[in-house]
């Protein structure tokens, strides 16, 4: 997972993108620590969400025990490829991010309080890059369902960004976009952390605090 080529900072253009296949890859069938089948419809009242923040294993770990959050996955968004496998999103050549889709009921857990998970459990000013991973696939990003969601993402970094000025951080990096096509990681990837307690987790906070709360509902 650690890259030292400055290409890999570089997204990769739509024409130099991997092919890719047009059958989606095996995964789990259901979630390591809920059981739940991991392709299951969102019900009815709840809602998803997605991000990336970097390693994905140490991303749905952050929200897979938060009250009101029923399902989280791993996968790959955001770029050209179709199908991608993990092997081809390690080379930077698919444009692909590594997200987090989590399901959750807003009547417990507000879009906000994803959100403060979300900008509190990484560093969003790192463009290409989360620490010493290294790469677009590792890139900050937050995709929304809805208008009302991409207002709330929009709010939340325009509250958390002159915080991080003041701690001497630079400027956001974070890309917000509508959420694209979500193309589920192989099956070992699924909630890694929980089957590797030891596993790597290269993600870690600033320290800033996000005010996130202001009257801002999704």
């Amino acid at each position: 997972m650690f890259f030292t080529n400055a290409r890999k900072m570089e997204m990769v253009s739509v024409d130099q993108a991997l092919p890719g296949r047009p059958d989606a890859l095996p995964t789990a069938d259901t979630h390591f620590l809920s059981g739940l089948a991991l392709k299951s419809p969102v019900p009815a009242g709840m809602a998803e969400a997605m991000f990336g923040m970097g390693c994905f294993w140490g991303v749905e770990r952050k929200f897979w025990a938060l009250p009101g959050v029923w399902l989280t996955m791993v996968g790959y968004a955001g770029g050209f490829t179709p199908n991608p496998t993990y092997k081809e999103t390690c080379t930077q050549m698919t444009g692909h991010n590594e997200v987090v889709r989590v399901i959750f009921d807003p009547a417990v857990i507000r879009y906000d309080d994803l959100l403060k998970v979300f900008w509190e459990g990484h560093d969003p000013t790192q463009g290409m890059r989360q620490g010493n991973d290294v790469g677009s696939t590792y890139r900050s990003g937050i995709y929304t369902y809805t208008p009302e969601q991409a207002a709330a993402a929009e709010a939340s970094k325009a509250l958390f960004a002159p915080r991080l000025k003041a701690a001497g951080f630079g400027p956001i990096t974070t890309e917000i976009l509508p959420a694209p096509v979500f193309y589920f990681a192989e099956e070992y990837h699924q909630q890694y952390l929980a089957k590797n307690p030891n596993g790597y987790c290269g993600i870690g906070g600033t320290g800033v605090t996000c005010p996130v709360g202001a009257g801002v509902r999704a």
